[in-house]
């Protein structure tokens, strides 16, 4: 069934050459869209030094298009190892590597991956040995790893790791990186009093420092620090603040980096606390929040982006207190993407006595919301505003307000968008997350907008490699 059959086994050989090691053997492989194929693989170790030298157990699939393909690795930690989930590894132990990513026959082998494979592991082990105490817990992970890895793919799995009761009524959160906006969003979130517990999960390397120091220093009731993905378990909203610059050089590296960064969240944060809604705050936000989304296989209406909320509560105000406007602001929105291309839009019209009093009561209406719109260009997005938006978007959830947010949401199929974009429409929160839309008033300049930060975004996505 191998399409290049000679080739394979030329460089499996050489395989069994350098690594005598390796074992061989024919499984049956699942793919994430529960489609199955027996495919070769080998398991073995890769010497690494880390200080001490350390044998690493991974498994190598090698796909029917190989060496056109790249081969799908993973790691095959013991019960007592553990999986440090980082840049290159996620919480199933799968691993991602420039190589695999830049693989192109014949500049690529087998070889050259397990070089990089131990190059990149000398820089950051990927497992690390457990407690006694934490080898059960470690037993039925890997229990969980071998359902994705050798043909059982169950992403819907009840079970609980960790022994998790089940909290009922306990609001519990966490925020996922401990920078200045995660620590904003955990004092913000904190000091609304919607949460019971709040987590901050400090993905940092080395020792507790600056904002997070200050936090553990001066205890907050029912707020934890964590550097461990169990932490989170539980949790009614996990609030993603993490961003990574990396090496960029452009700005689609820079967002390539912080979706390298998300391989390595979102599956485990999504694994331990598998009802939760995800909030994304990372940027940019749409696109972040659609890969949230397609790496979590979360229903659409709990993957949501905190989008132009912001926006929209500094619009509604600008209107009702500094302008006076005498149009409603509750009903005016920000919608669209972040950023310059964000657009002022209504949710309902009361139509006048006349035509012509109707277009005047528009031009009106538009004269005023431009007038809002230039004085919210002087309004940055800092990282306590953020944070205090955020705080308003859990507290809606948690309590499951059924209010009313302009959020970062699926938006195919709304204003003619065919493609699988996230932008910011009125949505109506609760528990479950997006309730449901509210319908915008029609505007076919504001559809234009729409649909062209559609394109765009759309064009980004296409780029980036998940």
């Amino acid at each position: 069934q191998y399409k290049f059959r000679d080739l394979t086994i030329e460089e499996l050989k050489n395989v069994n050459e350098t690594y005598p090691n390796f074992t061989f053997s024919m499984n049956t492989y699942t793919f994430k869209d529960g489609s199955q194929k027996d495919l070769l693989n080998f398991s073995g170790t890769v010497p690494v030094k880390y200080g001490n030298s350390y044998n690493i157990p991974v498994r190598l699939w090698i796909l029917d298009s190989h060496p056109f393909a790249p081969p799908i690795c993973f790691l095959k930690p013991t019960a007592n190892m553990g999986i440090s989930v980082g840049k290159h590894i996620d919480a199933q132990g799968r691993i991602y590597l420039p190589y695999l990513q830049n693989w192109s026959h014949p500049k690529s082998t087998i070889i050259g991956l397990i070089k990089e494979m131990i190059a990149k592991f000398e820089e950051e082990l990927p497992l690390y040995s457990l407690s006694s105490s934490d080898a059960a817990r470690q037993s039925e992970l890997l229990s969980y790893i071998a359902k994705i890895t050798e043909g059982e793919t169950d992403m819907k799995s009840k079970s609980k790791i960790g022994g998790g009761k089940t909290e009922g009524c306990f609001n519990k959160i966490t925020v996922v990186g401990a920078g200045d906006l995660g620590i904003a969003c955990v004092l913000a979130v904190a000091a609304k009093g919607a949460a019971d517990k709040v987590v901050l999960l400090d993905l940092s390397e080395g020792a507790a420092k600056g904002g997070t120091m200050d936090l553990e220093i001066f205890a907050l009731p029912n707020v934890e620090i964590s550097k461990e993905f169990s932490a989170s378990a539980d949790s009614k909203v996990v609030v993603l603040t993490v961003n990574s610059l990396g090496n960029a050089q452009t700005y689609l590296d820079a967002i390539q980096s912080n979706v390298d960064l998300f391989r390595g969240i979102i599956p485990t944060v999504s694994h331990y606390s598998q009802n939760c809604v995800l909030l994304v705050a990372s940027h940019p936000v749409e696109v972040m929040t659609y890969v949230s989304w397609k790496l979590s296989a979360f229903p659409k209406s709990r993957v949501i982006g905190v989008g132009t909320n912001l926006d929209t509560e500094r619009f509604q105000y600008i209107l009702a207190n500094l302008l006076k406007a005498q149009v409603p602001a509750k009903d005016a929105w920000i919608i669209g993407e972040q950023g310059e291309d964000k657009v002022p839009s209504w949710t309902s019209w009361n139509s006048a006595a006349n035509h012509t009093e109707a277009v005047a009561a528009r031009n009106s209406r538009e004269t005023v919301a431009n007038r809002a719109m230039e004085v919210l260009k002087g309004k940055g997005q800092r990282s306590w505003s953020v944070g205090l938006s955020v705080a308003d978007l859990t507290d809606s959830i948690l309590k499951d307000k059924r209010k009313v947010h302009s959020v970062s949401t699926l938006a195919k199929g709304c204003c003619s968008i065919n493609s699988e974009v996230f932008l910011s429409l009125p949505c109506v929160l609760g528990a479950n997350g997006v309730i449901e839309m509210v319908k915008l008033e029609e505007d076919s300049l504001v559809q234009e907008k729409l649909q062209s930060s559609a394109e765009s975004i759309h064009d980004l996505q296409q780029q980036l490699k998940l």
